[in-house]
Formats: C-alpha cells, sequence, structure tokens
C-alpha cells in the first residue's frame, strides 16, 4: 500500500514539474513578445522623432518666410497716419 502511496506521489510531483515547465516556456514566449513590441515601438519613436524635427524646421523656414514678406507695423501706422492727413486736408 505504502508504494502505490509513493508511485501516486511521484506522479503528482512530475506533473506539477511539467506544468512549472510549462509555465516557464509561457513566460518565456511572452517576454520575447514583449521585447519585440518594445523593439518595434523604439523603431516608431525614432522615425516619428525624426518627422517632427522635420516639421519643426520647415515650419521655422516658412515662419522666416513669413517675416520676410509680411508689413512692419511701424510702416502700417506711417500709412494711416498720411491717410489720416489726406481726410483732414478734404
Amino acid at each position: 500500500m505504502l508504494m502505490y502511496t509513493l508511485i501516486c506521489l511521484l506522479f503528482v510531483l512530475i506533473g506539477i514539474t511539467g506544468f512549472q515547465f510549462a509555465y516557464m516556456f509561457y513566460f518565456d514566449r511572452i517576454d520575447r513578445e514583449r521585447k519585440k513590441h518594445v523593439r518595434s515601438l523604439e523603431r516608431r519613436a525614432e522615425r516619428l522623432a525624426l518627422r517632427l524635427e522635420r516639421a519643426e524646421i520647415k515650419l521655422a523656414e516658412q515662419s522666416a518666410l513669413l517675416e520676410l514678406y509680411r508689413p512692419s507695423a511701424e510702416s502700417g501706422l506711417a500709412e494711416d497716419d498720411a491717410w489720416a492727413e489726406v481726410l483732414d486736408e478734404s
């Protein structure tokens, strides 16, 4: 009777060990998938950072171009004053 109990205990321990190995392989696969996902996110973040940098440079160039051709506030005031003098003379 003790022999049968020990054999059953042996099978239970073998089952638990097998379950632990399966669990370990599962977590190993999950870890590999997580690392792959993190690498893809890092590559995507790098591409987006480059796009953002190019967009900021383009925006700065456009702003500089607008500032170059935008009439300054002083010339607008002088022009308004000239029209005021023309209207006063009439």
